[in-house]
């Protein structure tokens, strides 16, 4: 016949396993990379070119990034992620600028820093025109450190 003690020692031997099990399964979940969900497709499609007047930004929340048109007509797709600290960056349409919340930093219509804190511009995903369609590939990320033409794409 089993004896309590027994029996305890063989309960707590069990949730030791338990526990094992349930601390490898987070290990290795943390150190899985992210799969990518079905519906989040890589290259979106922001809009037909017309739709988007010069010196216009427009917010994709959806995608958490802005689709400006510069004056001259050329397209930048701006992450609406904080160089800083990663606080999300809205448009102040007027002002004209990207003004962060959390440490006040201020970026102009191409990105670039205006106002410190922030140590770069925002970064960027490539942009690509296709039969007057606007596309915008989420899959990359460009991390700048200045702003130079050949970021912006032109019709």
């Amino acid at each position: 016949m089993p004896t309590r003690r027994g029996f305890l020692g063989r309960v707590w031997l069990a949730l030791g396993g338990v526990a094992l099990v349930e601390y490898a399964w987070l290990a290795f979940e943390f150190l899985r990379p992210p799969r990518a969900s079905a519906e989040a497709l890589p290259i979106v499609n922001a809009g037909p070119l017309d739709a988007f007047d010069p010196g216009s930004v427009t917010a994709f929340p959806e995608g958490k990034y802005y689709l400006v048109r510069l004056e001259d007509g050329g397209f930048l797709a701006l992450s609406r992620t904080c160089t800083h600290l990663g606080c999300t960056v809205p448009w102040v349409e007027e002002e004209g600028r990207f003004l962060c919340p959390c440490h006040a930093s201020a970026f102009d219509l191409r990105g670039v820093v205006a106002n410190p804190p922030a140590p770069r511009p925002l970064d960027t995903h490539p942009v690509r025109i296709e039969n007057g369609i606007v596309k915008v590939d989420l899959g990359r990320t460009v991390r700048r450190e200045a702003f130079n033409r050949d970021q912006v794409t032109y019709a």
